[in-house]
């Protein structure tokens, strides 16, 4: 999907800078707006793919603008792009919609991995068959979409299909982080870490949640 039209709405120039430059370089449209009133009229205007968006912004924060996107008829894809990565926030943006966490400071690398994974992920009502990685993908397509019930069955149905894999149970662990059960999150996060105690986005959502401490919910790569 090298021709997807991007939306970059972020009020620091060399963020706009640096990733316009990267994706442009790998053939993307992107369009930049610095305030979240501004995001929210180009969006209106035209149909972008993706809206990479920052939490803090002048006049209208990232959130409002998250929560006016998501109720448009023509729902575009979002990554929330900030420094400000307390595991309050990035709940609170992936139950309004947004299918990605990146904390700043981030490499041209890691932007490039984690547009090129979101603009790749199935449909909701799509079957992956035996593609764990495919089940992984759609889990946190339904919970982006606010199926969370949806998310939570097809990572469970990929825990069946290779119970020895740690992804699925990390991310039943953030989903229930998202309802509320703490006591539950870490379970999974343990079961994931049993599998792999290398598995890194286990090790930080368990040592955050038990420690209380303030950090990003990782939901890890497909």
């Amino acid at each position: 999907m090298s021709k997807a039209k991007i939306l970059v709405i972020d009020d620091e120039k060399n963020i706009l800078f640096t990733v316009r430059q990267t994706l442009e370089a790998d053939g993307y449209e992107v369009s930049t707006a610095t305030t979240g009133e501004a995001g929210l009229r180009m969006a209106a205007e035209a149909n972008f793919d993706l809206v990479l968006l920052d939490l803090k912004l002048p006049g209208i924060d990232g959130v409002e603008v998250l929560r006016q996107l998501e109720q448009r008829p023509r729902r575009s894809q979002v990554i929330v792009i900030s420094a400000y990565g307390t595991v309050t926030n990035a709940v609170e943006v992936m139950k309004l919609g947004a299918l990605d966490f990146i904390e700043k400071p981030f490499a041209p690398r890691e932007l490039r991995e984690a547009v090129l994974k979101v603009l790749s992920r199935p449909e909701p009502g799509t079957d992956p068959g035996n593609d764990y990685n495919g089940w992984i993908a759609l889990s946190k397509r339904c919970a982006a979409q606010g199926q969370l019930g949806n998310a939570i069955a097809h990572a469970r149905h990929a825990t069946g299909l290779e119970p020895d894999r740690p992804e699925a149970f990390n991310l039943l662990g953030a989903y229930s982080e998202m309802q509320g059960k703490a006591i539950e999150a870490q379970k999974y996060y343990r079961a994931a870490l049993e599998l792999n105690p290398g598995y890194l986005p286990s090790q930080a959502n368990l040592n955050r949640l038990v420690m209380k401490t303030k950090g990003p919910l990782l939901l890890g790569q497909e």
